[in-house]
């Protein structure tokens, strides 16, 4: 049996629900593959508009990504309005843009909708190593602000000391628009609200093969959903299942760790603003504190999705960089979990022979995007296609170096965006 990884947020849950697994051959009009964000976001949007909908999940609810991130509620995509503005012609470039805070709305919807007990906390900081960072985040606020966000403001260095207790960061900008969650929590929350709607939920019911049709057929070891649409949305744990779309991305892993609980005296010196923070780096750290007060803190990417061996020698240099007051403080999980990353950055959204659609590709920025793409493929099947269309019509490029090579070449790139980053240039 597929379980949770090790992970602080598994471990936090007393009474891990459990799903029954599928057994039997049935008929639904939507079947969605992986029960991470992608999914039940979907799920939960069609069965708002009246789909009978089976989800099926090969291990547990959360299993991958959604389960293991780092929790934050970051608006947009990986790639910003500076970049998607240059590189799109212009109808379809407002479009994507109108649409980057979405995410995080649809998420402080769907708690309040249905009461979704998660350790939802307002206010996220993007935070500057050096000057050139901050020209950038002051670039970042009038886009932003172009395109709705009225929640925004700079902080310099004195402003970021007081809310996070570090002298790391030059300055940063505040966003109350984000916020933190526990996103497994959050998953489990949304499955019951699919299930209260009527919506059916399989675990342990690892999709074997496809069989296309006029009626799309997801079969299992032990049974199968024959669906009017199917719904890939597996991500990086999709595995071999659909190649035609599993080649223009690749799987990579993040590693977090989460300390021992704070002391009231350590609390008045790390994030006692109780925001979330990522900086600005290519290859960017992020961290925040849980409701039981420990610190989580993450970042670095493994090309591949290779596990480290040992994720807190990875982390704790630099939580210890960030925070010297918490040097040697005990670490009590530390975890890795993969993303799926796209050449472009940009999310792949799409469809193929006709009714087998895909949601994939978030690139780091899944938690908002992911509710996104669930309420756009809503408006889809309903007669709606325009927003969905305008990431439909976005190109998907394979990474360079073929199979063999795409992971080193990805690799070396970072590397050097990475050495761009430390000597601000």
């Amino acid at each position: 049996m597929n379980k949770h990884t090790d992970s602080y947020y598994a471990n936090s849950i007393d009474n891990m629900p459990d799903y029954p697994q599928l057994q039997d051959h049935i008929e639904a009009d939507i079947c969605i593959v992986g029960a991470g964000f992608s999914g039940l976001s979907s799920a939960l949007h069609l069965s708002q508009k009246g789909f009978k909908v089976v989800v099926l999940e090969s291990a547990k609810i959360g299993f991958g990504a959604t389960g293991r991130n780092g929790g934050q509620i970051v608006n947009s995509y990986s790639r910003d309005v500076d970049v998607i503005e240059k590189r799109y012609e212009p109808k379809i470039a407002k479009a994507l843009c109108d649409m980057i805070f979405e995410g995080g709305d649809i998420i402080r919807d769907l708690i309040n909708t249905y009461d979704i007990q998660c350790d939802h906390k307002p206010g996220g900081v993007f935070a500057a190593l050096n000057h050139k960072q901050m020209r950038g985040l002051e670039e970042h606020k009038t886009n932003w602000e172009r395109f709705g966000n009225d929640q925004l403001s700079l902080l310099d260095k004195n402003q970021m000391r007081e809310a996070l207790g570090t002298d790391a960061y030059v300055g940063g900008m505040l966003d109350n628009r984000g916020g933190h969650i526990h996103p497994l929590k959050l998953a489990l929350g949304e499955a019951a609200a699919v299930t209260q709607l009527g919506g059916q939920i399989f675990e342990q019911s690892a999709v074997v093969r496809i069989e296309k049709g006029a009626k799309a057929v997801a079969h299992t070891a032990k049974g199968s959903v024959k669906a009017s649409y199917l719904v890939l949305a597996g991500n990086a744990y999709l595995g071999g299942l659909a190649p035609n779309i599993s080649n223009k991305a690749i799987p990579c892993g993040t590693q977090v760790v989460a300390t021992q609980p704070l002391t009231d005296e350590q609390l008045q010196s790390v994030l006692p603003s109780d925001y979330c923070v990522e900086d600005c780096n290519y290859l960017l750290d992020y961290f925040r504190l849980t409701a039981d007060k420990r610190l989580l803190f993450g970042g670095g990417v493994v090309y591949g999705a290779r596990d480290p061996e040992n994720v807190e020698q990875l982390i704790r240099p630099k939580m210890e960089g960030i925070f010297p007051q918490l040097k040697g403080i005990g670490i009590d999980y530390a975890w890795t979990g993969n993303f799926l990353l796209t050449y472009s950055r940009m999310p792949q959204f799409g469809c193929f022979d006709n009714n087998i659609y895909y949601l994939q590709g978030y690139s780091g920025h899944g938690v908002t995007c992911t509710h996104l793409a669930g309420k756009l493929l809503a408006e889809t099947l309903t007669g709606h296609a325009e927003r969905f269309d305008a990431f439909a019509s976005l190109k998907h490029y394979a990474f360079p170096g073929g199979r063999h090579f795409q992971v080193p070449f990805t690799a070396l790139g970072a590397a050097y965006y990475n050495l761009r980053d430390k000597l601000a240039i």
